[in-house]
């Protein structure tokens, strides 16, 4: 198990034009699980703790269902993540996103998920996915996720009183949506690897 980065351990993060966007790989494993241990609120994304349950979480966000794109670096190492769970039936994605903890408070999230927003939301004749809605929710006490879905042109929705049960206390998850014909953001996206 890797122990949390120490901020000595931690490089510090470069400016934001150095981040691009690609698709994840099985080689970002390692990155995953330092992530993961990045930060205690990444035990919310799911557990883990080592390196093969990092590469189990690859392969979950690599399967048909989903689109995992990665945030990288100037490195190309895998720093934070935005993907959908696809429903392909109705045209409709679950959209997520975390960051590593030394990648936070630069607008790097909502950069992220409006690139990968935009894409998902664009024909596939234009180079999209071709779906035609989007949402996600996140706990009403973790404003900062809001702040991006909102950056991302994600409209709030609604509110699901007492969802999720975190430490014994039930708490409210706001939902948010977008729609492939809602206005685009004038949150700038970052730019994908060739």
């Amino acid at each position: 198990m890797i122990s949390p980065l120490s901020p000595a351990s931690s490089p510090p993060p470069g400016a934001v034009d150095d981040y691009r966007l690609r698709p994840v790989r099985e080689a970002d494993a390692p990155a995953l699980l330092e992530a993961y241990s990045s930060a205690p609120d990444m035990a919310r994304q799911g557990t883990v703790t080592t390196l093969e349950q990092a590469s189990e979480q690859v392969a979950w966000l690599l399967s048909t269902e989903r689109r995992a794109t990665a945030i990288v670096d100037e490195n190309d190492t895998l720093v934070g993540l935005v993907a959908l769970s696809i429903d392909e039936q109705n045209r409709n994605g679950w959209f997520f996103y975390w960051l590593h903890a030394a990648h936070r408070g630069q607008g790097l999230a909502a950069r992220a998920a409006t690139a990968v927003a935009d894409r998902a939301l664009s024909p596939a004749a234009a180079g999209g996915w071709g779906l035609g809605r989007l949402e996600l929710g996140h706990r009403a006490n973790n404003p900062a996720s809001g702040a991006v879905a909102r950056a991302a042109g994600f409209v709030h929705e609604g509110t699901e009183r007492g969802k999720f049960l975190v430490d014994g206390e039930r708490l409210d998850v706001l939902t948010y949506g977008r729609l492939a014909d809602d206005p685009r953001p004038t949150a700038t996206g970052l730019p994908w690897l060739p």
